[in-house]
């Protein structure tokens, strides 16, 4: 049986010699797509910016069949694959994240058939991506080892998987639905920050400095030296923002002073955090509006006047900053608060200290922009009523009498 043709994807092409010996094309990463192979420009360093580059060919150049046959043994995964980026790419908010996990995703079942999706592959695909670097890793430059994909990393993936199947068979493209099987959903890993672990948070990156390495005589040296520009301060807004509002990353970082098309935006007049992007569909994220607290309004004015922000909420050097996750982790290794402190953390935070300080959960779900279901199961423990009826009703007369029998 011949081999079936794989989806586009990048590949590695070494160094091409002349028949003398002498450098004729130094190795770069390319785009492959059947028999057609496009240039990425990108070097054996520069995976990510080829992967970008796949991302573009996919969803501008790649046409995707939404005719011939509908049998799932005839249907390539990745027109599976390449059909939801390209359909879904601008109504979802985190699509720049959702197409390097497609990239992934194809280099596994790009030469797959719809039909050979089943609980088998699904497991075997898991047992080959757990325990991978992850791609962002850089550990030569780092000097730490690279973080290892997890089960939960897996399923993720999995999960963009199984909603393309799902949307190429609502689409009609396909005449019988194919399930994609995922991994057991993890433990909830509620990580939150005390208010003097947020100062210190604050504090380590408002005072981070860039770092250089000195050269002498044109040669590269271990031997680093901090300069006086601050790196850091955008993330300390981004704190700010963040633990005031418990608004998610994205949202924070797509946020504006005035209403734009696909951003939300910060009514300064009325106080208003309006979350969700305007011209997107409402999802279950649940980014209602918040009014903001006095404090952090006071930021946001102090922001605007000294033109620290001038269009976006968080800026760096200017432009909108569309994520902070690498120059946050700096902050949170310096300040030593823990490897499982992410962005995230500070809506955990936020919440936390609502439900500390006796707030009702439907009011503090409201604020937050999350279900009351998911406060109160996630949360609940920390509010100083929890529970307190069951307390009290061990004080009854009728319990503490069935109780003295048991002594």
């Amino acid at each position: 049986m011949p081999r079936l043709a794989k989806g586009p994807h990048i590949a590695w092409e070494k160094d091409s010699l002349r028949p003398d010996g002498t450098l004729k094309t130094r190795g770069r990463w390319v785009i492959r797509d059947g028999d057609k192979k496009h240039s990425t420009g990108c070097g054996l360093e520069d995976r990510e910016g080829a992967e970008r580059k796949l991302n573009e060919y996919l969803t501008c150049k790649h046409t995707v069949p939404r005719d011939g046959a509908k049998d799932p043994a005839s249907i390539p995964v990745a027109d599976v694959l390449n059909l939801y980026m390209t359909d879904k790419k601008d109504a979802i908010v985190s699509a720049k994240k959702m197409a390097g996990r497609v990239v992934i995703l194809l280099e596994w079942w790009g030469d797959k058939m719809l039909s050979q999706i089943n609980g088998k592959a699904a497991r075997d695909y898991v047992a080959y991506r757990v325990n991978q670097d992850y791609r962002q890793a850089r550990p030569e430059k780092t000097g730490k080892p690279a973080r290892k994909v997890t089960p939960q990393g897996v399923r993720r993936e999995l999960e963009d998987l199984r909603a393309a199947v799902r949307y190429h068979f609502k689409e009609g493209l396909c005449d019988r639905q194919i399930d994609v099987w995922l991994p057991e959903k993890g433990s909830p890993r509620a990580v939150f920050l005390t208010r003097s672990e947020v100062a210190r948070a604050v504090w380590a990156a408002w005072t981070m400095k860039e770092v250089q390495k000195r050269t002498h005589d044109g040669e590269p040296s271990d031997d680093k030296t901090a300069t006086r520009k601050r790196t850091g301060k955008h993330i300390a807004r981004f704190m700010l923002v963040g633990v005031y509002t418990g608004t998610r990353h994205n949202a924070i970082c797509g946020a504006s002073f005035s209403e734009q098309p696909d951003r939300g935006w910060i009514d300064m007049e009325k106080g208003v955090f309006n979350r969700h992007r305007v011209g997107r569909k409402l999802t279950k994220k649940l980014q209602t509006p918040a009014r903001l607290p006095s404090r952090l309004m006071f930021h946001l004015e102090r922001w605007k006047r000294l033109g620290i922000s001038k269009d976006a909420v968080i800026e760096w050097n200017g432009r909108a900053v569309e994520s902070v996750s690498t120059g946050f982790e700096a902050a949170v290794r310096k300040a030593n608060l823990g490897k499982h402190v992410t962005p995230h953390t500070l809506r955990h935070t936020a919440a936390t200290w609502l439900m500390d300080d006796g707030h009702s959960v439907w009011k503090a779900a409201g604020y937050l922009g999350m279900s009351a279901q998911v406060l109160e199961a996630t949360y609940a423990k920390h509010h100083p009523d929890y529970q307190i009826e069951m307390v009290d009703a061990f004080r009854s007369p009728g319990v503490r009498k069935k109780m003295a029998n048991l002594a």
